[in-house]
């Protein structure tokens, strides 16, 4: 009796042993906490990343852009099982949840990276660095554009002094634009009503009569102007030649643009605008393998047309421009590419 009693308990254990094995994770399930497995690791390991893509307002270049790269570029690369973009606060807010581990890739301008690394500048990120973050493409100049409605009497920087101003989301990078134009005119937020909106209700607030200006950082031609431009004449102001010099002296990354009048004619502008620009950058997570972003990095050149189909600003990404303006260091898997193409990466 005893050794029939021994024998069941024997079976009992083995039992449990083997349903132990049974409920081992399998690579790429998702853990108790809500992570994944699919993190960055060994090259070797053949192992599938999930890429989620912080881009911007939906009213902004990021996002159409990013839902394409996300949509009709990276889903199909090898070694990515999954990847989507999201509509977010752009850039500041892309560089603090790819820290946070959020995001996998972000758009973001070449100035907030740069920001973000070296932890100055913004607040966000004094003693707070982003060490995570490598590029992986230069993508097109972002235009600082300060927008009003054609009868506003609005005509310069000057004329914005006891205005109500719309300067982006707090803490943004186009707001952080804003400030350095702004200050580089002599004009602090005391001299302005400073309202912290978006590109979209930026637009919104304009067409309503709330706000009399805003700032807006994207590539023009920009959703949030052509949207007022249907209901209300707009005009984009000029930056003076002075602003101008003092911005690029100050700050390295901006560089000198001139967007043509035609680009908003159909929207009641008159003239070319002459103005400074910083660049939006495609930046990942470092950690990601080598083998994922190089075949990401190569699909994202090989496949532009679908990028030029989501947005006008689809054709300013270039291979041979694909390292202008990058602010930090590209990760292993993009230099590896860019390499093989015969560019330069030092």
């Amino acid at each position: 009796m005893k050794n029939l009693k021994l024998a069941g308990l024997l079976l009992l254990v083995l039992l449990l042993a083997l349903a132990g094995c049974g409920s081992s994770q399998k690579e790429g399930e998702e853990t108790d906490d809500g992570s994944d497995n699919n993190g960055g690791g060994d090259d070797s390991s053949g192992e599938e990343v999930r890429v989620t893509l912080g881009t911007g307002g939906t009213s902004g270049t990021y996002y159409p852009l990013g839902v394409a790269m996300a949509q009709q570029i990276f889903a199909d690369v090898e070694g990515v099982s999954q990847a989507r973009a999201v509509s977010t606060g752009a850039s500041v807010t892309n560089a603090q949840e790819l820290a946070a581990g959020k995001y996998q890739a972000i758009l973001v301008q070449n100035d907030i990276s740069y920001y973000a690394v070296n932890g100055e500048t913004l607040e966000d990120f004094k003693g707070s660095t982003v060490d995570n973050m490598a590029g992986m493409a230069s993508l097109y100049p972002e235009d600082i554009q300060i927008v009003t409605t054609a009868d506003s009497g609005i005509d310069s920087l000057d004329d914005l002094k006891g205005k109500n101003v719309a300067v982006g989301d707090q803490g943004s990078g186009a707001e952080a634009n804003a400030k350095q134009i702004l200050n580089a005119a002599g004009i602090t937020y005391d001299d302005i009503t400073t309202e912290f909106l978006g590109f979209g209700d930026a637009s919104q607030g304009l067409q309503n009569g709330t706000i009399d200006a805003a700032f807006i950082t994207a590539g023009a031609p920009t959703s949030a102007i052509q949207e007022l431009g249907a209901n209300k004449d707009v005009k984009v102001l000029s930056l003076s030649d002075d602003v101008i010099d003092k911005l690029i002296s100050d700050y390295s990354y901006y560089t000198k643009r001139t967007i043509s009048a035609d680009t908003y004619a159909d929207y009641g502008q008159k003239e070319d605008i002459n103005t400074v620009a910083v660049m939006a950058i495609l930046v990942v997570d470092k950690e990601l393998p080598e083998d994922a972003v190089y075949n990401m990095t190569k699909a994202l050149f090989e496949k532009r047309d679908e990028l030029e189909s989501a947005h006008s600003r689809g054709a300013d990404i270039t291979l041979e421009t694909a390292t202008d303006g990058m602010s930090i260091d590209l990760h292993p898997g993009a230099k590896k590419y860019y390499e093989e193409e015969g560019m330069t990466t030092d």
